[in-house]
Parts: C-alpha cells; sequence; structure tokens
C-alpha cells in the first residue's frame, strides 16, 4: 500500500496500550528486512532515516526506496524523519516524500525548542504530516547530536511545550541514552508517569537499543506509544556480514553481503516488535 503518516498508528497504540516499532534504515536490504519483518507479524511499521543517512543517500533516494518496498507490502508503512536538525531539512523531507517528520530542538533552551518546534508543526500540519518534537536530552550520541549529560523531561514544561507547539507526539528524556550503554541504565519510569498524567499526545522512546525487553514494556505500559532501534540494527547487519566473510573469505558478491544482512535484521526487528507488543495490530 502507499505509505501512511505516522497519526492514524501512533493513536491506535495509544488506545490499544502497545508502541510502534520505528527502526532506522541504513540501506535498501535494511528497508527490506523491517518491512519484511513487519509483513510477517502483521505489524504497523515506521521507518527512519537521521540527518547522517540522509547526507549519505539523500531524502529523495531513501524515499523512493521505501514508498516501492511499501507500495507491495499489506501492512502500513511510514517513512519518518528521525531527529531532524532544521526547520529547512525538515521541509526538505516532506517535500521528498516522507510521511512523518521530527524536529529536534533539544540542544537549544526551553524557549528556542518550542520556537523551532511549533515553526515545523505548523507547516506539517497545514500538509497533514505528524510532527514529533523532543524536550529534554536523551544522553550518548545520534549523529553529530550529542549530550554530554542527561537531562531529562519536565512533566510541567512538557505540558506547556505541547501546548505550545502543537505537535503531534513527544519525545521524553527519562534517562535512556543513544547508542549502546556502557552500565545498566537507570530509568526514571515515574517520571514518565508524571508526563503521561499531563501530555494526552503519543509519547515517544528514544534510546531503546539495549535497554531490556522488561524496561521497555514496562515504559509501554506507562504511556510509550513510539520506541526506536537503530544501533542494535546496524550492530546486528555488521554482524552478520563480518560472519559471511569469516566462513566464506571468498566471497565477491555484495548480494550475497545483502541476504546475510537482511535475514539478522529481520529477526531482531521481528523481536522487538513482539516486545512493543505492535504484532498482529496492522488494521486493527
Amino acid at each position: 500500500m502507499p505509505l501512511v503518516t505516522s497519526k492514524e498508528m501512533l493513536l491506535d497504540a495509544q488506545k490499544g496500550g502497545y508502541a510502534v516499532g520505528a527502526f532506522n534504515a541504513e540501506n535498501m536490504e535494511m528497508v527490506k528486512a523491517i518491512i519484511q519483518a513487519a509483513e510477517e507479524l502483521n505489524a504497523p511499521v515506521m521507518i527512519q532515516t537521521t540527518p547522517s543517512t540522509i547526507k549519505y543517500g539523500t531524502l529523495e533516494t531513501y524515499a523512493a526506496i521505501v514508498a516501492a518496498e511499501a507500495s507491495k507490502a499489506k501492512v502500513p508503512v511510514c517513512l519518518h524523519l528521525d531527529h531532524g536538525s532544521s526547520f529547512e531539512l525538515a521541509m526538505q523531507a516532506m517535500k521528498a516524500g516522507y510521511t512523518s517528520v521530527m524536529i529536534d530542538g533539544s540542544k537549544l533552551d526551553f524557549e528556542g525548542n518550542i520556537e523551532v518546534s511549533k515553526k515545523v508543526a505548523d507547516v506539517a500540519a497545514a500538509v497533514g504530516i505528524p510532527c514529533e518534537a523532543e524536550l529534554g536530552k536523551v544522553g550518548g550520541k545520534e549523529d553529530d547530536l550529542e549530550a554530554e549529560a542527561d537531562t531529562n523531561t519536565d512533566p510541567e514544561e512538557a505540558k506547556e511545550f505541547v501546548a505550545r507547539t502543537g505537535v503531534t507526539s513527544l519525545a521524553v528524556a527519562i534517562g535512556t541514552a543513544h547508542g549502546f550503554y556502557v552500565g545498566t541504565p537507570v530509568l526514571d519510569k515515574e517520571r514518565l508517569s508524571e508526563i503521561r498524567q499531563v501530555v494526552d499526545i503519543p509519547l515517544v522512546l528514544h534510546g531503546a537499543s539495549g535497554l531490556t525487553d522488561e524496561d521497555v514494556r514496562d515504559c509501554v505500559k506507562r504511556g510509550i506509544c513510539k520506541v526506536n532501534f537503530a544501533t542494535e540494527l546496524r550492530a546486528a547487519y555488521t554482524k552478520a556480514v563480518k560472519e559471511l566473510l569469516e566462513d566464506k573469505p571468498d566471497t565477491i558478491d555484495p548480494k550475497a553481503y545483502g541476504k546475510a544482512g537482511i535475514a539478522a535484521v529481520k529477526a531482531l526487528v521481528m523481536s522487538r516488535m513482539k516486545v512493543c507488543g505492535c504484532d498482529g495490530k496492522a488494521g486493527k
């Protein structure tokens, strides 16, 4: 089917008490793997690209790949700009065919974040595209954005932020980090519950790679409607290719690498979808 926006799938997740899995793709093979997993589990799915991925392959290239693969799928597929770094990039993504965007103004102060988020949200709303924003700072590194220390989202600020910006989903900081964790993450789940009480739009969890299944499930129970997975997909793809080359060092056909990567990423995505509880939810 054609690409869809994230609006209905996230609202359905909010009503149904599950989360939509949002998976970052770096190439055609990862796109195929993610959609194959969604098809097998009858799950709605979001495919995401970050600014560095876009710089590598261009908005138009990824939009074309995802649209082509989604057109053959029976499940809803949304193409989302992850961690949009500027108003201009968000506009370019929508023009290129992205059906959901994120503007990440979390590196700015509160008023600066509101200003840029509202600017993107206003245009996105005018053309029927959902807009995600982030309040608070998720630790670790995502592309060129690096947080030296975590600053968890304040519930009252979240309430004000949503009211003033008009964004349709909100990524919150509760102690997660981008990339793999060095130690055991300590999540402020009570903070998440407090945010849920005062914010009525779908909430998003970034930095889920490396979290335990129990932590993800608990966050979903407390109101998370979208869970992002990126680093562990890259790791799974790379590990599969390395193992193929170790086992068959004379392999020269790139399709062989791709098939190995697809199988590894598909298996991982399916397991994460089950943890999020979105399996079997397409069309419901």
